[in-house]
């Protein structure tokens, strides 16, 4: 007797995927039409059949929230933004207190990472940490709404797409953390990170740091924003360009506690006292913040109650209920590294 045709002999007939595969027979928008109708052509051919008991299976919740990661450059082999890991903590509880099992993992650089999870059934939602280049990530993100994926992500509003945020008020954060600093009689300020939408966590704190430097009649020289992102050498690297660039400055506001802890060691190495001559803040107060030389003052996001909302948050979404994107209020953290 012959057997059964199955969803691979499908793939391997069209050069395609299972998943494709499996997406094409359910009429999904990510297939385009032409891959769809050639699927489906071939499935008429071989006589297949959906296996409706396993259509319904994949249909069940699985109680199941899958964290997804974005790799990091890091100093070590976690490949991990270190500002991730004491909010994956939360995560975790807060999906325990719920009931729910978490699944962690690194997002796929395939085309199809974003719909794997729903095709296998591996769990009910998405959270995001972490997208490396903005502009190019949110087609995925769009990906996810067309599909209908339910997912929450960590990072700054987006006010053009119906995409659920959680996030911490950069803005309201890089206003606060340079009044800090323009109160001890900084006048003159050099920004270190991306001010594009390129990332759009540090646009918006550059952009809080631009208004906080108006509103007290200092000037925003754009010949001192040098771009950097997220990691140590890439701070070191901006720092040192600033050095060189001779223009003056008495303050640098980092968009994050890596890059800041990148243009420390710059600093010192070219001979600028800390906080003396140059006045040094960061952004996240991950936990080597507090012992740098000197210890770094910064913002602090608060991740426990991050971790809370983002579970929250997605478990309404999976549920029906409605959900809306949320920013939580920065909070400064004073030391010594912007002392008078």
């Amino acid at each position: 007797m012959k057997e059964k045709s199955t969803s691979f002999d499908i793939a391997y007939r069209a050069g395609v995927s299972q998943s494709t595969v499996s997406r094409a027979l359910r009429n999904s928008p990510l297939v385009n039409a032409a891959t769809r109708s050639k699927i489906q052509a071939i499935a008429k051919e071989l006589n297949y059949k959906v296996d409706k008991n396993a259509s319904n299976l994949r249909s069940q919740q699985s109680d199941t929230i899958a964290l997804l990661l974005f790799e990091d450059p890091t100093n070590d082999d976690s490949a991990i933004n270190p500002f991730f890991l004491s909010m994956l903590g939360s995560i975790t509880r807060a999906c325990a207190s719920k009931g729910y099992d978490l699944l962690v993992s690194f997002q796929q650089a395939s085309e199809d990472w974003h719909a794997d999870f729903e095709d296998s059934n591996k769990a009910d939602g998405l959270i995001l940490l972490g997208y490396g280049d903005y502009v190019d990530y949110e087609e995925k993100l769009v990906k996810l709404l067309d599909q209908g994926t339910h997912f929450v992500r960590w990072g700054a509003e987006v006010k053009h797409l119906p995409i659920i945020s959680v996030g911490c008020d950069n803005f309201t954060g890089g206003k606060q953390i340079t009044e800090h600093i323009i109160k001890l009689g900084r006048k003159s300020f050099a920004f270190l990170g991306s001010a594009s939408s390129h990332a759009p966590e540090f646009f918006e704190r550059y952009k809080g740091h631009c208004q906080a430097l108006k509103a007290h009649q200092l000037t925003v020289n754009p010949a001192l924003q040098f771009n950097a992102m997220y990691t140590e050498e890439s701070g070191y690297q901006a720092a040192c360009r600033l050095i060189n660039s001779g223009e003056s400055f008495d303050a640098i506001c980092a968009a994050c506690d890596l890059i800041a802890v990148g243009a420390m060691r710059a600093l010192q190495e070219h001979g600028f006292k800390i906080p003396e001559q140059v006045s040094v803040v960061g952004f996240d107060d991950i936990a080597i913040a507090s012992f740098t030389f000197p210890p770094l003052t910064t913002v602090k996001q608060d991740t426990k109650l991050a971790g809370e909302l983002l579970v929250n948050t997605l478990l309404s979404l999976i549920h029906g209920e409605k959900a809306s994107t949320t920013l939580i209020p920065p909070e400064l953290v004073m030391r010594k590294s912007c002392a008078s």
